[in-house]
């Protein structure tokens, strides 16, 4: 147990690095913009005694890519059962329906540099002159901020020294999150987390472990997920560890599978096949889940009986978890006692600085991602 909301069990034979926990201070120390948005004292260009008007909107849309988007739609779907809001995320170029009735929405746009393409079209297409709109941008002249001023709407700024993927407990991440009724000021946990020993040799241990399996060439990063609400929280894991991580040659390459339907697909690969991944197991513990019918049990599963799916699907992972531990697949787990804003954003820490330090290991900056600007340029290109 590594906080109270968090069992953690980390890759079988790790060993703590005191270079790793040398970074881990120095980071700590330096106390950079990106570690600020993480405390409880960072000051949110916003204020959460001004947002009565905005609270009323029962239908909020959140416009924005990658970064921009999936700190948010992690904590709508991990946190849904909390929120009473209809949130929707327009996150792709995608044709969609741009007729809403009569409906008034809550329209917050999303874009560090206020250029991004995507952002900038779904704009175009989905706002109207009825609904309300916040635009959360750098503050300097850009597209979306010259389109907030020609709509009168409110602008909140984005801290320009926080990337995106790193963005989710910035204003990012906690404005929406109070608009949908939740606390944001519980998700930043970075004061007290610095402060458990518990926590950190976890982190540090764990990145030990991951250079370990790097050395050995094993470069694939599979989640092991059996929490359809956490889906979201892998896929801005994704994001998180692609673009920080692949860089000069280097990387890990990040991939979701979705339990327990992927033990009927690429199960047999993991267990039987090429040698070069590691594992994270994830799993949260629900209340109140379907039980299985008795009636309809025949004789021979009868083990069944008086089973829930909570049930079922726990001894799916354990069983899972002893199988790899029997083929020596190095594998770690995590294990959610309690779905609430805090062990979310100590969720979102731990994985930040995990990137980050393991990223300063490999001698690679993790703050930036110079290849996918090559692409929106020749994008550009081809449009004009």
């Amino acid at each position: 147990m590594i906080t109270s909301g968090i069992f953690f069990k980390n890759f079988k034979g790790s060993k703590q690095n005191s270079k790793i926990k040398k970074n881990l201070k120095k980071l700590i120390k330096e106390n950079s913009q990106i570690f600020q948005s993480f405390s409880k004292n960072y000051k949110d260009q916003f204020k959460i005694n001004n947002l009565g008007i905005f609270k009323r909107f029962n239908d909020i849309r959140i416009i924005g890519i990658g970064g921009s988007s999936l700190g948010t739609k992690t904590i709508y779907s991990f946190l849904k059962d909390k929120i009473k809001k209809n949130v929707l995320f327009y996150d792709n170029l995608s044709p969609f329906n741009k007729k809403s009735g009569n409906k008034k929405h809550l329209n917050l746009i999303i874009s560090k540099s206020g250029n991004t393409l995507e952002t900038i079209v779904n704009s175009n297409i989905l706002i109207k002159k009825s609904d309300k709109n916040i635009f959360i941008t750098e503050n300097k002249k850009n597209y979306l901020y010259s389109l907030a001023h020609k709509l009168k709407s409110d602008i909140v700024h984005h801290n320009n020294f926080i990337g995106g993927r790193y963005s989710v407990l910035s204003e990012v991440g906690m404005l929406p999150a109070e608009l949908m009724g939740l606390n944001s000021k519980s998700f930043r946990q970075f004061n007290n987390l610095i402060k458990n020993q518990k926590y950190l040799n976890a982190l540090i241990s764990n990145v030990g472990s991951t250079m370990n399996l790097i050395k050995k060439r094993k470069f694939n990063s599979i989640i092991i997920n059996y929490d359809e609400k956490s889906q979201n929280f892998f896929s801005w894991y994704q994001q998180l560890v692609a673009e920080s991580l692949g860089k000069k040659g280097k990387g890990l390459l990040p991939v979701v599978s979705n339990m327990p339907r992927d033990n009927h697909s690429v199960m047999q690969l993991y267990l039987d096949g090429f040698k070069n991944n590691f594992y994270t197991f994830f799993y949260v513990h629900e209340n109140n889940t379907s039980k299985i019918d008795n009636k309809f049990i025949l004789p021979s599963q009868n083990f069944l009986k008086n089973k829930n799916i909570q049930n079922i699907t726990y001894a799916q992972k354990k069983a899972t978890e002893n199988v790899f531990t029997k083929k020596n697949i190095p594998f770690r787990s995590f294990e959610i006692k309690k779905r609430d804003e805090k062990t979310l954003g100590e969720l979102f820490c731990f994985f930040m600085l995990e990137t980050i330090l393991i990223g300063k290991a490999l001698k690679i900056n993790p703050y930036d991602q110079p290849a996918v600007e090559l692409i929106k340029k020749e994008t550009k290109k081809i449009l004009v």
